[in-house]
C-alpha cells in the first residue's frame, strides 16, 4: 500500500492529521511487520517523546472505525495492526515471530455448513515455520 500525502488520506477518512497521528499511520506504512503497540511506541518516542501508549491505542481505534486499518489477533495475547486494509490472509512464524501478508482468494475458499448464515468478518491466520526459518 502506497499513499501519497498521509495528511489528505487522513482527512478524506475524517481524520484531523495531527503530528502524532501522521507520524503512527507512517509508521504503520513503513513497517509491513504488523507491529504491536509497544513496537510503535518504542519506535516512535524518540522522535516524539510527549507520545503516549494511551495516545498510540487511541489512534489505532480511531483508524480502526475510520476503516483505515485492521486488528489482527493471531494469538489471544498479542494484538497487531495492519494497514492494508485489503482482502489478504497472515502466516505467523511460530520460530522468528514475523507475520507475513499472504494473498487469499476468497471465492475459491470452500467452507461448508455455512447456508443461512450472514458473515460480517472473517479472518485467514495460518501458523507454521517460515521458508527463512526452516532453512537455518
Amino acid at each position: 500500500m502506497y499513499v501519497e500525502n498521509i495528511g489528505e488520506h487522513l482527512k478524506i477518512h475524517d481524520i484531523k492529521p495531527s503530528y502524532q497521528r501522521m507520524k503512527i499511520f507512517e509508521y504503520l506504512l513503513e513497517n509491513k511487520t504488523h507491529p504491536t503497540v509497544d513496537e510503535i511506541y518504542k519506535a516512535l518516542c524518540p522522535e516524539i517523546p510527549t507520545l503516549s501508549k494511551t495516545t498510540v491505542y487511541n489512534t489505532l481505534n480511531l483508524f480502526i472505525e475510520k476503516g483505515i486499518t485492521k486488528v489482527i489477533t493471531i494469538e489471544e495475547n498479542e494484538t497487531r495492526y495492519d494497514v492494508d486494509v485489503h482482502v489478504h490472509g497472515h502466516f505467523k512464524c511460530v520460530d522468528c515471530k514475523k507475520v507475513y501478508d499472504i494473498p487469499v482468494a476468497l471465492d475459491q475458499l470452500v467452507v461448508d455448513g455455512m447456508n443461512g448464515f450472514k458473515v460480517d468478518e472473517y479472518h485467514v491466520y495460518f501458523k507454521g515455520i517460515c521458508p527463512h526459518c526452516q532453512n537455518k
